[in-house]
């Protein structure tokens, strides 16, 4: 029997049309039909990536998700999504088998898709925030090490009693008695006393003998103390405990984040360089150089050298990133961290 392979829709929602177009662009490279990627502008007209562009035709974005999802799309579900596109995000769909879903998601998140649930940033992603109205706090998080003590069974003693028998032996003399009787011959004259015995009676004696008399008495031998003694030791405990650092950056005018206004012509020099011979994509290897970048300016790396921070920004990275390998991004990521440091290196 023929395997029967599920088609099923990824979109992606992105803050801007130039982002989702971007996105649009890596997946094309990796494989992925152009004409299977969609996006919807600001302005709720529709684009695809092969360069087909819709008008707002059909009833506007409602029309476009009834067109892409056909008509029995859940009405909630179409609601949802026009109010993202109306807040001015932009959407990239693919229609791909189930096997390659998770290959799409790694491409769309690479290039900061939101979370729609919330229209968040996802992790890695700057989030703008307007103050016309009020203002907006920023909480300062630290964690306090407290530390306490509880029992625990470390081990113990079991004492087992029981009795035991083993073969003894001990040597006794007794004495037996064995009576003899003898008839001697006689030839006297009869005497008063004989006289006197000449009647009817009986002389019974006795033979004895000793026999041994086993008993048996317990003795205390030895005695098993049982008890304990307590002790006092000191222990350093070392844990590391997390606190918010919130960095304040100023600006110029245009500027949207740390990287926003910085040429990359550097990092596409060093790319050409680094991975050139490798067939990844430009787009796909960018977010590891400003990632490198912006923790150069992170207060908590600053005065330290790249030995000392290594270790630390590769775990951070890969929490976000749990799809990459430290050992195919480092170089851009030292790359974008001495931009900053001024001891850039050059690439080998």
């Amino acid at each position: 029997m023929a395997n029967t392979t599920r088609v099923i829709t990824v979109i992606g929602v992105f803050r801007d049309g130039q982002t989702a177009r971007r996105a649009a662009e890596a997946l094309r490279s990796a494989g992925f039909r152009s004409e299977s990627t969609h996006g919807l502008g600001t302005e709720g007209s529709a684009y695809a990536s092969g360069g087909e562009a819709h008008s707002g035709d059909r009833g506007g974005i409602a029309g476009f998700f009834r067109r892409f999802f056909g008509a029995d799309i859940d009405e909630g579900e179409s609601r949802r999504y026009e109010e993202v596109v109306q807040r001015g995000n932009s959407l990239v769909t693919v229609d791909t088998d189930d096997s390659q879903a998770d290959r799409v998601v790694d491409i769309m998140n690479q290039y900061g898709a939101i979370d729609i649930e919330h229209d968040r940033p996802m992790p890695g992603q700057a989030e703008r925030v307007s103050l016309e109205h009020g203002e907006k706090s920023i909480p300062v998080v630290e964690e306090e090490l407290q530390v306490g003590k509880r029992l625990v069974r470390r081990g113990g003693v079991r004492i087992y009693s029981r009795v035991v028998e083993r073969p003894v032996e001990e040597e006794v003399t007794l004495r037996e008695e064995h009576i003899d009787v003898e008839r001697r011959p006689a030839d006297r004259p009869v005497s008063a006393a004989d006289t006197a015995n000449l009647r009817d009676q009986t002389i019974e004696v006795a033979e004895m003998a000793e026999e041994p008399v086993v008993s048996k008495r317990a003795r205390v031998v030895e005695e098993i103390f049982v008890g304990k003694e307590t002790t006092e030791r000191r222990e350093t405990i070392r844990d590391q405990v997390r606190r918010t650092d919130v960095t304040v950056e100023h600006v110029g005018a245009g500027e949207t984040g740390s990287r926003a206004s910085v040429d990359d012509t550097e990092f596409r020099e060093d790319f050409e360089r680094r991975y050139a011979g490798s067939g990844v994509p430009y787009e796909n290897v960018a977010p590891a150089y400003d990632y490198g970048y912006n923790a150069a300016n992170d207060a908590r790396y600053r005065g330290k050298s790249w030995d000392e921070v290594e270790s630390t920004l590769k775990t951070d990275y890969l929490r976000n990133n749990p799809n990459s390998t430290w050992d195919n991004i480092k170089g851009a990521v030292r790359y974008g961290w001495e931009r900053i440091t001024g001891k850039r290196r050059s690439a080998g």
